[in-house]
């Protein structure tokens, strides 16, 4: 049975556990003819005034890049063998400010949550400035925390915070 929350940090602390423990998730874009796409990836997060933001350090595919100026929506999905589960629905945006390029950039560096993230020079050599480096900003406007043992759902819709 699933909870709905009116605020994130009822479930941050188990979210963040979650993702750090599995680390990478599925993320799933919609083509114009409305057929998902999904592939593995490394998303870092935070919570910025009581609610999740999310950053993508990735390449700008072409198909990636039309499923999103098509259509933001996006679902980032965790899993473990534990049957542990974080769905997140959300709108992910390219990002060109250099400032938050960089913030990004440094939040793979230190790992947010902690055990999450890497060097992102293993990938861009010429650092945040590296023409091939691109970040995706990740709004959830809905996350939903499973637990396995007990299949316990907790589940945080944006705009519902009391």
């Amino acid at each position: 049975m699933a909870l709905n929350v009116s605020s994130f940090s009822a479930l941050e602390s188990e979210f963040l556990q979650y993702v750090s423990d599995i680390g990478y998730a599925t993320m799933t874009t919609v083509d114009k003819q409305g057929r998902p796409r999904a592939r593995v990836l490394l998303p870092v997060w935070e919570v910025v005034d009581g609610r999740p933001v999310g950053w993508l350090a990735t390449y700008k595919t072409p198909v990636k890049a039309a499923h999103l100026a098509n259509n933001p929506h996006t679902t980032y999905s965790y899993w473990s063998p534990r049957q542990n589960a974080v769905f997140i629905d959300s709108v992910s945006t390219w990002v060109d400010d250099p400032a938050v390029k960089l913030r990004g950039w440094e939040l793979y560096r230190k790992g947010s949550p902690a055990g999450v993230g890497y060097d992102p020079r293993g990938y861009w050599s010429g650092g945040p400035q590296d023409p091939q480096y691109h970040l995706l900003r990740i709004e959830p406007w809905r996350v939903q925390v499973l637990r396995g043992r007990d299949l316990s759902s907790r589940i945080w819709t944006a705009g519902r915070e009391t």
